[in-house]
C-alpha cells in the first residue's frame, strides 16, 4: 500500500505501515483526536510570520497544520527512526518548511532560536520539568508556550496557595501559566493511563530584567526556595533554618516583619512572598 493512500492524520496506520512499536521508555502517545489538535492550533495562535520549535512531533499530525500556517517549523524528535519517518511524511505531503532534528531536546542549545519563536510540545511525564525550567531560564525565551502534559502536573504547575510546589514557584517566577483545557487519555494511542491537559505558558516580557529591576538574584532566589521546599512535611523556617545555616530565633525576627506565621509550610508561600522573604534574607 502507497503511503499516499493513507490517511496521514491516522497514527494507527502509519505505525502500522512502517512498523513502528510505540516507546513505553520515551513515553510515546500519539494524539488522534483531531478536536484537540485543533484546540492546541487555536491556543498557539499561529501566523506566517513565526517560527514553532515543535518537541515530540511522533509522525507530524500537528506538524503538518502547523506548518501550512506559519514561515517555518523546527520539529525536534529523539527517536531516530520516528524522525526519519516524519521526514519521509512531509516529503510524500509537500511539505518543505520543516526541519527535523532527530536530538535530545535538553542538550540542544536555546541559541539556535535567537529570534521570536513559540514552542508546542506533546511532552512525557519524565522531561516536563527540566524541560519548561530549561526554556523559562534560556537566553532566548520563547514569546509562548502551548504545551501537552499530564494533567496532575498541569494543575501542580497552575497552583496557588497552600498547593503551591517547587516547580510552581519556579514556573510562575518567570512566567504566567493557565490550563486551557484537559484532555482524556482516550485521545491518545496508545492510550496513557491518566488524562492530560493543554498547557499555556506566557513567559513574562524580559523576565530576566524584571528580576534584576527588583533586584533579585535568580540563583539566590531558588536557593531559598529549594531549602524551603526541601522537606515537604517540616515547617518552613526549619527548613530555611537547617539548609541555610541560619539561627532559628533570627528566621522568626524575619517571619514577624513579613507577617508569616511560624508554622507555615512551604507551599503555603505565593511568589510574592517568597520575594518579600528574599529581600529580609538577603538586605544589606
Amino acid at each position: 500500500m502507497s503511503i499516499l493512500k493513507l490517511k496521514i492524520q491516522n497514527p494507527r496506520e502509519l505505525l502500522k505501515y512502517y512498523g513502528i512499536k510505540p516507546s513505553k521508555r520515551l513515553g510515546q502517545n500519539f494524539l488522534v483526536d483531531k478536536r484537540v489538535l485543533e484546540k492546541i492550533i487555536e491556543v498557539a495562535s499561529p501566523s506566517s510570520k513565526d517560527l514553532i520549535l515543535e518537541v515530540g512531533p511522533g509522525l507530524g499530525m500537528l506538524t503538518v497544520e502547523l506548518a501550512r500556517r506559519v514561515k517555518k517549523v523546527i520539529a525536534v524528535e529523539k527517536d531516530k527512526v520516528l524522525s526519519q519517518t516524519l521526514k519521509d511524511i512531509l516529503r510524500f505531503k509537500g511539505i518543505n518548511n520543516v526541519e527535523v532534528m532527530n536530538k535530545d531536546i535538553l542538550k540542544i542549545s536555546d541559541k539556535i532560536l535567537n529570534y521570536d519563536y513559540k514552542i508546542v510540545a506533546n511532552l512525557p511525564y519524565y522531561i516536563t520539568s527540566p524541560f519548561i525550567r530549561k526554556f523559562l531560564e534560556a537566553e532566548h525565551k520563547p514569546k509562548l508556550m502551548v504545551l501537552m502534559v499530564q494533567k496532575e502536573v498541569a494543575q501542580r504547575i497552575c497552583a496557588k496557595p497552600p498547593k503551591m510546589s517547587l516547580l510552581a514557584v519556579a514556573v510562575q517566577f518567570y512566567a504566567k501559566p493557565e490550563i486551557v483545557s484537559y484532555v482524556s487519555k482516550k485521545s491518545f494511542f496508545p492510550q496513557p493511563k491518566v488524562d492530560s491537559a493543554i498547557l499555556r505558558i506566557a513567559p513574562r516580557k524580559n523576565a530576566d530584567s524584571y528580576a534584576e529591576k527588583r533586584g533579585i538574584s535568580p540563583e539566590q532566589f531558588f536557593k531559598i526556595v529549594k531549602a524551603g521546599f526541601s522537606s515537604r512535611r517540616k515547617f518552613l523556617i526549619n527548613n530555611l533554618s537547617r539548609e541555610l545555616k541560619i539561627k532559628n530565633y533570627k528566621l522568626k525576627i524575619v517571619f514577624d516583619q513579613i507577617g508569616l506565621g511560624q508554622k507555615l509550610r512551604a507551599e503555603n508561600l505565593s511568589i510574592e512572598d517568597w520575594i518579600k522573604l528574599y529581600y529580609e534574607l538577603y538586605k544589606t
